[in-house]
C-alpha cells in the first residue's frame, strides 16, 4: 500500500530517488469518482518505472477545471453536482491504497509548476478528449520535455469518464 505525503515531502524525496537511480513515474489529475479507466491508466503507468507517484489536483484546481474559459460551468456538467465530489484528502487516500501507486500527494501549485519542481523521469497521461479539454497538454509536454521528462500518452478506456459517471448518477443518461 502506498503513502499519502505532502507536495513538499514528495519533492524532497525525489532527490533521494534520483541519487539511488530509481525511475520515477508520475500521473496527475483530479481522480474524482475513481473508475476502471483510472485504474487501468495507473496500472499501465506503473510499468514505466520503479515508483509511481500520483499528483492529486487540489479541490480549488478541480473547481477551476470544471469551468470553461469564460468562467461559467462546463456545459456538459451544468445543473450537475459541484466538483469535486470527493475532497482531495480522500482522493489521495483512495489512490494511495491502490496496488500500483507508491505515493499520492495533493498538489496545490499548478500542474506545470509542480512537475517542473518534481521532475519525474516519465509523466503518464490519458489521451482522451476529456484530458485534452481540461489540460493544456501541449504546454505541459513542452515544460516537461524541457526538464528532461519523457511524456507517455496512454489510450484511455472508451466509455469511462467522470462526466459520464455524473450523467449516470444525475439521471441525465442511462
Amino acid at each position: 500500500m502506498g503513502q499519502v505525503v505532502s507536495q513538499r515531502e514528495l519533492i524532497s524525496r525525489r532527490g533521494e530517488w534520483k541519487r539511488t537511480g530509481k525511475g520515477v513515474v508520475c500521473a496527475y489529475g483530479a481522480f474524482d469518482l475513481l473508475h476502471p479507466g483510472h485504474i487501468r491508466l495507473l496500472e499501465a503507468a506503473r510499468d514505466f518505472g520503479d515508483l509511481l507517484v500520483v499528483g492529486v489536483q487540489s479541490d480549488a484546481a478541480v473547481r477551476a477545471a470544471a469551468r470553461n474559459t469564460n468562467g461559467s460551468p462546463d456545459p456538459a456538467l451544468s445543473d450537475a453536482v459541484d466538483r469535486p465530489i470527493t475532497p482531495a484528502t480522500e482522493r489521495a487516500e483512495i489512490l494511495a491504497a491502490l496496488r500500483a501507486v507508491d505515493f499520492a500527494a495533493i498538489v496545490e501549485d499548478s500542474s506545470e509548476r509542480f512537475l517542473e519542481q518534481f521532475r519525474p523521469d516519465v509523466f503518464v497521461c490519458g489521451d482522451s478528449a476529456d484530458v485534452r479539454r481540461n489540460t493544456d497538454t501541449d504546454s505541459l509536454e513542452r515544460a516537461l520535455t524541457a526538464v528532461g521528462c519523457r511524456v507517455v500518452r496512454v489510450a484511455t478506456e472508451p466509455g469511462y469518464s467522470i462526466t459520464l459517471l455524473i450523467e449516470r448518477i444525475t439521471g441525465r443518461r442511462a
